[in-house]
């Protein structure tokens, strides 16, 4: 015979309990269930709903209250290492707040992030956590979802005034620059990434001013953008490494341009951290294996607190920005002399 699904409504008649009380022990927060009813009575309602595999109803929850317990994450791509690290953090603390999250790729393109935001606010999501702004000086569809005062928080990437979760990408720059700088590197070069990102931008010009305060100015042809995979990092160490006098030093502002960097040098017969000293940025898994330098920006713990700030956004409290501390961690790559 078919077993029909457990119900709220057979849950309280078998316990001889108000269905209203079941349901906010089920359905709602921590601290609706405590108001609800007893510890004990909070108890067995739990457990009579785990024994009979009791499923609650989203659909209807989302018509009652008009929005889902879902987040919306909207990321450039989900390949990305980082993205995906930083997602697994924002997929595991919204489980425990009993959320579900769905990611949206949006390519890193501002139409695209317009069109899955409001494809995700169509499903009546109860907010967004967005890692694909672009920081432009004018308004943009970020402002008007602020005006709309949909809950929202950024991670990764920072944008004026809104809620962002990061790493100190400032610091971060700063880092790489005096690592570089103690062993001697004057001629050094930066494989910048996206110009409208944010963390690449800081990361970027931290760098760039630290060596300013020595007396050294960096070229703008040993500055060179390009989007953030191993591709462009190849193609931009190619070009750096033509140079009659090619940099002795190079920060590459994510792993995956480093990686990239790595491959153009070894088909120039170089070796980083022989020949050339290279730093690269998230600190991603890969770097231990390579021996890659690079700078830790805790990518797990920033979706973590980017949940955590969203879900006092929906309640309406209020929430700060924070960035974690950069932290240098050094391998071989970079520890060699000009």
């Amino acid at each position: 015979m078919k077993k029909h699904p457990a119900t709220l409504r057979g849950i309280a008649q078998a316990l001889g309990i108000h269905v209203s009380t079941v349901s906010r022990v089920l359905n709602g927060s921590v601290d609706h269930a405590g108001r609800a009813a007893s510890k004990q009575t909070i108890e067995r309602i739990r457990a009579l709903a785990a024994s009979l595999d009791y499923q609650p109803n989203t659909h209807a929850r989302t018509l009652k209250t008009r929005h889902s317990q879902e987040i919306a994450v909207l990321v450039p791509r989900l390949s990305d290492i980082v993205l995906a690290t930083i997602y697994e953090g924002i997929d595991e603390a919204a489980c425990a707040a009993r959320y579900s999250t769905f990611v949206a790729n949006t390519l890193d393109r501002p139409e695209r992030q317009r069109e899955r935001a409001e494809q995700a606010l169509a499903r009546n999501v109860a907010g967004l956590i967005i890692s694909d702004v672009h920081c432009t000086p004018e308004p943009g569809f970020l402002e008007e979802l602020q005006e709309r005062q949909v809950p929202l928080v950024l991670v990764s990437r920072r944008r004026g005034s809104h809620c962002s979760i990061t790493a100190d990408d400032e610091m971060g720059g700063r880092l790489a620059a005096e690592h570089l700088f103690a062993q001697g590197h004057t001629r050094v070069a930066v494989i910048a990434g996206e110009s409208h990102s944010s963390n690449a931008r800081e990361r970027t010009a931290s760098f760039v001013q630290y060596y300013q305060m020595h007396g050294i100015e960096i070229g703008a042809e040993r500055i060179i953008s390009g989007p953030f995979h191993t591709e462009a990092g190849f193609a931009i160490g190619e070009q750096l490494l033509a140079h009659p006098v090619p940099p002795t030093a190079i920060f590459a502002v994510n792993d995956f341009l480093a990686i990239g960097l790595i491959g153009a040098m070894r088909n120039r017969g170089l070796v980083a951290g022989r020949d050339i000293a290279v730093v690269g940025y998230n600190d991603t898994p890969l770097a231990a294996h390579m021996q890659l330098t690079s700078i830790s920006t805790s990518m797990h713990a920033q979706g973590l607190r980017a949940v955590e700030a969203l879900l006092r956004r929906i309640k309406g409290e209020p929430v700060q920005s924070y960035r974690f501390a950069a932290e240098l961690r050094v391998r071989a790559s970079s520890v060699c002399s000009p």
